[in-house]
């Protein structure tokens, strides 16, 4: 386990996270500001790459588990983004549309920004949003993010909220 909230564990992802979490990112409403939801293999890719990052970087995207029942609802983490030239920390998150709403991005990625500021010592965090995705967007306000900027970035413009 990574992190602890009052409702969930974060923890790296395993080989068996594959099929729950394919099930997120393969609905066409989760993806829908995506370029396009992810076939069986880019969920196995995303697993690996972020499996990668947890060796290289320390950290990356993890799955969000609930507490109660251990059932793997989605993700949240930090992942290392080039924008512009420069490196940041993003907070990236995503939840199983079966859970929107009940405020679990939010306690995750708050939970995500304790550790980037207290145990990690980062002095910035970002989370790269489509401007159209107000739920994402209220995530990053409920945990104190405000928008900085917008960039051209994964081939659309995205608003950067930083904090």
């Amino acid at each position: 386990m990574i992190l602890e909230t009052e409702r969930l564990f974060l923890r790296e992802f395993i080989e068996t996270d594959i099929p729950t979490l394919h099930s997120l990112y393969s609905d066409a409403e989760t993806m829908s500001y995506y370029p396009a939801p992810f076939r069986y293999e880019q969920t196995e890719s995303w697993v690996s790459r972020n499996q990668q990052r947890y060796k290289r970087d320390g950290y990356g995207l993890w799955a969000v588990c609930l507490k109660e029942t251990d059932e793997c609802i989605g993700d949240c983490g930090l992942v290392k983004q080039l924008i512009e030239g420069q490196t940041h920390v993003e907070i990236g998150y995503h939840i199983h549309k079966n859970y929107w709403c009940r405020g679990f991005a939010t306690e995750a990625a708050k939970a995500c920004k304790s550790y980037g500021f207290d145990a990690l010592g980062l002095d910035k965090l970002i989370s790269i949003i489509d401007p159209a995705n107000t739920a994402s967007i209220r995530v990053a306000e409920n945990i104190g993010f405000t928008r900085e900027k917008e960039v051209w970035i994964f081939e659309k413009m995205h608003a950067i909220y930083s904090g």
